[in-house]
């Protein structure tokens, strides 16, 4: 080839070409983002709209249902979900991967503007806010401290810590958790208004009024200039509680005559605790692109720093660092990767026996793995556990063309005698095509990847370009370095050592046995067809035996704890609880520390707990067995429902989400019951529960409007009195220390215990007189549901579940399945969501790649065949390296799953190369005038060593990811296995089975062209004509 010989001319420009790759990849990996996987998460708006004093049925036809018909025909939307709660709205539009999240965002923005003006009159601003998948926190702190209240560290949190974090590279935020803020309390006594004969619209109107500052404006002279300030400000509770609220007949009341005037906390329905202590939590988002372990790092540098500037007694704790994963997981990948290097050069000069040969495929290593970089660089990827696979596996391929270069030259050399530079011409030559078309193919196998859409087709394209990018270079290594360095420095030995002697002879042996077998299965070729079928057949049940799930679960060196307390339960109960499972925590010895909430957002019925284990290297049992251990402890705690979950690999949810949908409430939650109560039957699901529970305690206000009407009281007046008094209403602010805070004005706890205190409360009506709660409405007690959920503007419930050992993802999908049609009412319908609905839609995806990728490879091997038989003789060796992967994945206990769907794929690429070797090399010979059956054998004799080196050394490169052990090695074992096992069946199988079919194809053809030429013999010159 002409490159090849230009760089066998011309070395310096081979050697500046390979060195300009490698320069171009160190460049690119210094610039590369560091991630656990590839950007992954869909682009995700939402929509938050407020109705003050709404119960969820107000909300949900009043704002939700108007919004979602509007939403619902934004461009590249997939899907659409909302809950209607206590006076508010959520809606969450999920867009799909391709859809810009700015433009999404501006786009919901231009449909709520247009249906604005449907909505309720009362109804606050919607929100629309974009939710970047780098905006949650990745990395918690916890601030504590002895003889210091939640105020003060909150205080502290937010003047100390969080302005220096938020100056550090790469951090986009710091936002505080468990805080309590600074007010003005203001706890109203519902019986000294009352008998003072005034209402909490006279007190909001006095403070309102009597605390402000305002310029006065200035004074001027010839030579000066005053500023004017109005010092109307309160500051103090003292100040507060002076203020007066009203003078009658000289008689002052005071706002400390009618509440108690403190200086609290703005918000106290949340708890938070690190490893026991109160504490409040600094949650750090990092910068989208960033490096997070090295926005981790330093962060970890800074807080030593930060300490000293604390007061005495405070101290900052690490809580929870998702980096340490990420980081020894990237780590145990780079370690995996160096072994598989290592162990693919042992195999070559094993093989070789020579140190000059094994440097010449060893260097083609380092030059393709490092150029890689460049390119992932340019295609905007980052350095994650899928490229760093790829890069693993694909050291294994790199070496393939190089070593298949060497040997033919090396042959040229000891068998032809040929010179150094003239066998490597004539090698390359005569090899070149192979190279070129299993270069060709292996790439050819991930272009079907671009077509697939979703998180499946983002991971696939990323492992897939890292993968064909190596390759590439390797093929243009092969072509250029490669021939150069067997002209320059591959010699003959002129005597053998003992080692290669040893080794060659048992070689020999192999050789020769493989021959006579060979000779033997061509001879018998009919029945190699018939086993190869029926071993194909055997793979079908092995396929339908097999396990599914989305990605293998992971142990990640922490779990979460999730605690579940009755519907309207207080937080002091929701707390009590919770510490009773922290208590099993702290006798857990593999449990290192836990970061404790109540109420992360999510209602004070709600907890949740970060449970951090000491290091892999530190503990014998993984996070599933502690989980296990702790579950069992969880069940001895009466009053909550506790559990705990080793959560995905793609956020912190249940692994099972199935959604039940139906437009009748009634029905949804009669369906939705009976179904919750046979999947918690089923022994492969823990933890099921329902996002739908009709037990939440309402009281409901009735109010009589001709009653309100008789006395002047307007019902609005009514709404707004209960508003502020129970649940609280900012009423100004004031300063403190140079920052503004709320004044919040409320009815004191006392005065509202119980539901009979609510009509006991007073409004004003005609002719200022005060009118009693109880004289215009009446108050029921009973339960509803907490919210309402809609999926794809559907009525839903979702039903979650987190799966035991041993069971996975799709069986429980499919028992989920089969038990909705059994007891759902009619007219309900099913669906899928997070994991679930990845699992489900990457199967489809997954088996399409998998069958465009055969098409794609057939079509470029007929265009470098010019043949429509060989491309079939060729992609033989598919359904064996299938079948061995899918026995491998069996024999293991593994599953079917992304990475070793991932796998299968790869294997079309794989386990092609070694048959075009033997296919082109048949054909080279036949040109030469040899026998089909002849040059079968021979081919197979001469090509047995490069299948070989190079089935072995990409084994090799794939044991390391087989055998792995450390952090993120669960996940890539099923890739290893398929890899190893299909590339050690179809090797095996392919050099037999790939022969004999040629030799019947070939002889098919044969007598169609004697029957062609007899035809063709027989006619008449006029026929002829």
């Amino acid at each position: 080839m002409k490159i090849s010989d230009m760089s066998i001319r011309r070395p310096v420009l081979a050697s500046m070409l390979s060195l300009a790759l490698v320069l171009f990849g160190v460049i690119g990996y210094t610039q590369l983002a560091v991630r656990e996987f590839p950007d992954v998460d869909a682009p995700i708006v939402s929509v938050t709209t407020v109705l003050p004093g709404a119960n969820p049925q107000v909300v949900e036809s009043a704002v939700t249902d108007i919004l979602e018909e509007e939403l619902s025909t934004v461009e590249g939307l997939r899907t659409l979900t909302s809950s209607s709660g206590e006076g508010v709205s959520n809606i969450t539009l999920e867009f799909n991967l391709e859809r810009g999240v700015e433009t999404a965002a501006q786009d919901t923005r231009d449909k709520v503007a247009r249906i604005r003006e449907r909505l309720p009159e009362d109804v606050e601003e919607p929100v629309v806010a974009k939710q970047d998948a780098d905006a949650q926190p990745f990395f918690w702190l916890a601030l504590s401290g002895e003889n210091y209240d939640l105020l003060q560290l909150t205080d502290i949190g937010d003047r100390l810590v969080k302005s220096r974090l938020q100056t550090l590279p790469g951090v986009g935020q710091a936002r505080i958790f468990g805080e309590r803020r600074f007010s003005m309390r203001v706890w109203l006594s519902a019986s000294e208004l009352s008998a003072r004969s005034l209402t909490v619209q006279d007190v909001q109107r006095a403070i309102r009024s009597r605390n402000v500052e305002v310029p006065a404006g200035r004074i001027e002279s010839e030579r000066r200039e005053f500023t004017v300030r109005s010092l109307g400000e309160l500051k103090t509770p003292e100040e507060f509680g002076n203020l007066v609220v009203s003078n009658t007949d000289g008689i002052l009341v005071k706002l400390k005559d009618l509440a108690r005037v403190e200086l609290g906390a703005e918000d106290e329905r949340s708890e938070l605790r690190f490893k026991g202590t109160p504490s409040v939590a600094i949650g750090i988002i990092r910068q989208s692109k960033s490096n997070i372990i090295s926005v981790a790092d330093g962060i970890r540098e800074e807080l030593p720093r930060i300490q000293t500037s604390l007061p005495p007694g405070v101290s900052i704790n690490v809580g929870f660092d998702q980096s340490v994963f990420v980081k020894r997981s990237i780590k145990e990948a780079e370690e995996t990767l160096l072994i598989a290097a290592l162990l693919v050069v042992i195999i070559i000069f094993l093989f070789l026996r020579n140190l000059r040969a094994t440097i010449i495929p060893g260097l083609a290593i380092p030059t393709s793995i490092v150029a890689a970089f460049a390119i992932m660089y340019f295609m905007g990827f980052s350095i994650n556990n899928f490229t760093l696979l790829a890069l693993t596996l694909a050291i294994g391929i790199v070496v393939d063309d190089a070593i298949i270069v060497l040997e033919n030259a090396y042959r040229h050399q000891e068998e032809l005698g040929e010179a150094p530079e003239e066998a490597a011409i004539n090698g390359t030559r005569e090899i070149g095509f192979a190279v070129l078309s299993t270069t060709i193919a292996l790439v050819a196998v991930f272009t079907p990847l671009a077509f697939l859409k979703g998180s499946t087709g983002r991971l696939f394209n990323e492992f897939g370009v890292a993968v064909a990018g190596s390759v590439i270079i390797s093929g243009f290594i092969a072509l250029t370095l490669t021939p150069m360095l067997c002209a320059k420095i591959l010699r003959v030995p002129p005597r053998h050592g003992t080692l290669y002697r040893i080794l060659e002879n048992g070689f020999n042996r192999l050789a020769t046995g493989y021959a006579r077998t060979l000779a033997l299965a061509i001879r018998h070729r009919l029945v190699v067809v018939g086993l190869t079928v029926l071993v194909t057949a055997g793979a079908v049940l092995v396929f339908r035996s097999l396990k599914r799930e989305f990605v293998p679960q992971e142990d990640r060196g922490w779990f979460l704890t999730f605690i579940i307390a009755p519907e309207g339960s207080s937080l002091a109960y929701t707390d009590s609880y919770q510490r009773r499972a922290e208590a099993i925590l702290n006798k857990t010895k593999e449990v290192n520390s836990f970061f404790s909430v109540v109420n992360i957002g999510d209602g004070v019925s709600r907890g949740i707990i970060f449970t951090n284990l000491h290091d892999w290297s530190e503990r014998d049992r993984s996070v599933q067995e502690v989980i296990d251990e702790v579950q069992g402890q969880y069940f001895g705690i009466p009053g909550v429902f506790a559990f705990a979950n080793n959560p995905p690999a793609f956020g912190w949810g249940s692994p099972v989400n199935f959604v039940v949908q139906h437009s009748d409430f009634e029905l949804l939650s009669k369906g939705n019951d009976t179904l919750l109560a046979r999947a918690r039957q089923i022994p492969g699901l823990v933890n099921v529960d329902s996002d739908l529970r009709v037990n939440k305690p309402q009281l409901t206000v009735s109010f009589d409007r001709d009653r309100a009407e008789d006395l002047g009281v307007a019902v609005g007046d009514v709404a707004t009195t209960l508003q502020v008094l129970l649940g609280g209403n900012q009423t100004g602010t004031f300063t403190r220390a140079n920052k503004q805070y709320d004044v919040i004005v409320q009815l004191d706890p006392q005065s509202r215990a119980t539901p009979s205190d609510m009509t006991g409360l007073y409004v004003r009506g005609r002719d200022n007189q005060l009118v009693k709660l109880e004289a215009l409405a009446s108050v029921q007690e009973g339960v509803g549901p907490r919210e309402l959920n809609h999926f794809q503007r559907v009525r839903s419930a979702t039903i979650t579940a987190s799966l035991a050992p041993g069971y996975t993802l799709g069986e429980a999908l499919d028992t989920l399945t089969t038990l909705a049609n059994e007891v759902l009412p009619r007219g309900s319908s099913t669906a899928l969501a997070g994991e679930s609905r990845e699992l489900e839609e990457s199967g489809a995806a997954l088996y399409f790649a998998f069958l465009l990728a055969l098409v794609v490879v057939f079509m470029v091997l007929a265009s470098q065949f010019e043949s429509l038989v060989h491309p079939f003789t060729v992609l033989l060796a598919v359904p064996l390296a299938v079948t061995g992967a899918l026995l491998t994945l069996k024999l293991a206990g593994s599953t079917l799953n992304v990475y070793s769907q991932i796998g299968m794929i790869l294997l079309i690429g794989l386990v092609t190369k070694n048959s075009i070797l033997l296919v082109e090399y048949i054909n080279q010979l036949k040109e030469r005038g040899m026998d089909t059956m002849a040059a079968a054998q021979e081919a197979g004799r001469i090509r047995l060593r490069p299948i070989l080196m190079t089935s072995v050394a990409t084994v090799a490169g794939a044991l390391p990811i087989a055998l792995g052990l450390g952090a993120g090695s669960l996940s890539r074992r099923p890739l290893g296995y398929a890899i190893v096992g299909g590339l050690i069946f179809s090797t095996v199988l392919t050099l037999y089975v790939v022969p004999a079919v040629y030799v019947i194809f070939d002889a098919v053809f044969q007598r169609r062209r004697v029957r062609a030429q007899s035809a063709s013999a027989t006619l008449t010159p006029a026929e002829a004509d």
